[in-house]
């Protein structure tokens, strides 16, 4: 969630690192800092608050220099000020550490270390590190590195750098990504690939327990018994245009205009319409694999674990697998009953959540198959997963996840299709699942074509202080999903519900003040929430429906409607999804929320 970015070369560094900076702002975060090496020693700028205040600082107070690192922090120990900002430095500032991720033996080592003398100025878990370290300096950085590590406890991104060993970036990883980008006599280290895209598209991915170390030069990798480690150079195929606004107010409602794209993108050459199948070849799971396998395990995380509701629908119905759907953050603490027939299905846009990272490696301690859906190509659960298929979505800049949840719920839909024809789904049936598929990039086209209709229904809602989301079968999942992407950027109180479930407490909430959203197309379960809609009418609830076709058993119970195109049942929550996106937007647009940057949020949430 926090970001990091590191150079070494001829340039003047402060300019570069800001920019790397920049491109790091959408994770999300409340200071920011960076420390160069300026010729006599390290010297910091930290400020709290937004990347603009660090600029003018340094204008301000101008640092020289051609190697440094940057920081983005969101704070978990300590709040969010100047002091807890990082870098961190030691006492005699000759030593500077930056750091994603969570020491959880950081307090131990504090009360050791001021035994020793040495003397704290930040509540944060990172200033243990950069003592550690300065304790353990004996002319080599790397060497002291390895040493410090071998002390802590928990997940680590770091770069370090210092006056006594001047020439070079130490870079390491536990749990927290970070790569190393190639340049014509400079390097770059970097936790996403985003902060140094404008410079180099040639960029080592990290493994656990690997520590770079970069100079000028060149750079090499050890682990930390200090042995040479081998990774492969990886070439990043998207450029800055896709990481660019394009015209559009913000990164998110770019993203939700992307969707036709980027669902065909998900669909492109896997679709077999002479088959009636689909073809994953990156899932390294042949025919006889999927066949074995008795029970499916889907782990995900917030946005993702609603496209895994979806799933285990799909999954169940057509192919007849058992399905759970497990939060990751659950999952690996109450001793799951998996083994070697259950597949584990991990979904995560970044390939690097920390929670579903660590309950895919718990599925793998227990024996079972591991496929992950993610994102972003070279992440640690695209690399760790026996098998995987890739969204092909690309980068995805709002914090709020719209993109890659319809590309999500598309991945779900292809494996449900291989899965369910290698047993008893119909040429039939397979084909009119390929039909539907193919249609929704237009369909959602067609959506988007209508979306001043939506930003006038939230010119009417933008005061609510409530909204209650209902839908049935297939789009109980996306009424959880409407209901998240309004209160995580409008920061409106709303709640998602099986549709039948609200006579159980939440028909309590229901007057003439309360919207209440409905996802009901024309599918298997109509008629069902169809009652519940007048239930709520009955009670002068406000009702905004997502409908597909003229239904005359609501005539005189909508307030407002918003029809989306005919599908098959399965794929209703792509198109429901996009009204429901774009409401949440134009909410909260017209609230004066920062749509890209809601507060408290982090777009790849790499601790526990």
């Amino acid at each position: 969630m926090c970001g990091i970015v590191g150079y070494v070369g001829p340039k003047k560094v402060a300019p570069l690192l800001l920019e790397g900076l920049k491109r790091l702002e959408y994770r999300g975060y409340d200071s920011a800092g960076l420390a160069i090496m300026n010729g006599k020693g390290v010297e910091t700028r930290k400020v709290a608050g937004k990347i603009s205040r660090l600029e003018s600082l340094i204008s301000a107070k101008p640092i020289s220099g051609t190697l440094g690192i940057g920081h983005t922090r969101w704070a978990t120990h300590g709040a969010p000020n100047e002091a807890n900002a990082h870098p961190h430095v030691d006492e005699k500032h000759e030593f500077a550490v930056v750091h994603n991720g969570i020491i959880e033996n950081a307090g131990s080592l504090r009360r050791k270390l001021e035994d020793l003398g040495h003397v704290f100025t930040s509540e944060t878990d990172t200033e243990v590190l950069v003592h550690l370290i300065e304790a353990a300096f004996d002319g080599s950085l790397e060497d002291a590195v390895i040493e410090a590590l071998h002390q802590v406890e928990g997940a680590y991104g770091i770069a370090v750098v210092s006056s006594r060993d001047p020439h070079k970036i130490v870079a390491a990883r536990k749990g927290s990504p970070l790569l190393v980008g190639l340049g014509d006599g400079e390097h770059y280290v970097a936790s996403d690939a985003s902060a140094i895209l404008a410079h180099t598209r040639e960029v080592v991915y990290l493994h656990d327990g690997d520590l770079a170390v970069l100079d000028r030069s060149g750079y090499r990798i050890i682990g930390l018994d200090s042995l040479t480690q081998t990774r492969k150079v990886s070439k990043i195929d998207w450029d800055l245009a896709q990481m660019e606004r394009g015209g559009f107010a913000h990164f998110m409602l770019k993203e939700i205009f992307e969707q036709p794209q980027t669902v065909a993108s998900t669909l492109a050459g896997r679709l077999l319409l002479n088959t009636a199948t689909a073809k994953l070849a990156g899932t390294n799971l042949s025919d006889e694999d999927l066949l074995a396998i008795d029970n499916i395990v889907i782990t995900a995380c917030g946005t993702s674990w609603h496209s895994g509701l979806i799933g285990e629908h799909m999954i169940e119905e057509s192919a007849r697998i058992p399905v759970e759907v497990e939060y990751a953050s659950e999952f690996r603490y109450r001793n799951p009953i998996v083994n070697d027939r259950t597949l584990c299905i991990v979904i995560s846009q970044s390939g690097e959540t920390a929670d579903t990272l660590a309950a895919m490696r718990e599925a793998q301690r227990r024996g079972a198959r591991t496929l992950g859906i993610v994102n972003v190509v070279g992440s640690t659960i695209a690399r760790d997963a026996a098998a995987g298929i890739y969204l092909h979505a690309g980068p995805e800049i709002g914090v709020a996840s719209t993109k890659a949840f319809t590309s999500q719920v598309v991945a779900l839909a292809l494996l449900t299709l291989k899965m369910a024809r290698l047993r008893d789904l119909s040429v039939i049936r397979g084909r009119e699942i390929i039909d539907a598929l193919q249609a929704l990039p237009g369909h959602i086209q067609q959506i988007l074509d209508r979306a001043p209709e939506i930003e006038a229904l939230a010119e009417e809602f933008k005061r609510a202080q409530n909204f209650l989301y209902l839908g049935r079968g297939y789009n109980f999942p996306t009424a959880l999903e409407g209901a998240l992407k309004l209160k995580e950027i409008s920061y409106i109180h709303a709640e998602g519900y099986p549709a039948a479930e609200m006579k159980h407490g939440p028909i309590a909430l229901i007057d003439e003040l309360m919207p209440v959203v409905f996802i009901a197309p024309h599918d298997s379960v109509f008629d069902k929430v169809a009652s519940n809609v007048q239930e709520v009418k009955a009670r002068k609830g406000r009702v905004i429906a997502i409908t597909s076709r003229e239904e005359p058993s609501l005539a005189g119970k909508i307030d407002y409607e918003f029809r989306i195109p005919e599908t098959i049942d399965m794929l209703t929550p792509v198109l429901a999804a996009i009204p429901l996106q774009l409401l949440a937007y134009y909410i909260a647009v017209k609230r004066g929320s920062n749509v890209d940057q809601p507060r408290n949020l982090a777009k790849s949430v790499t601790v526990e």
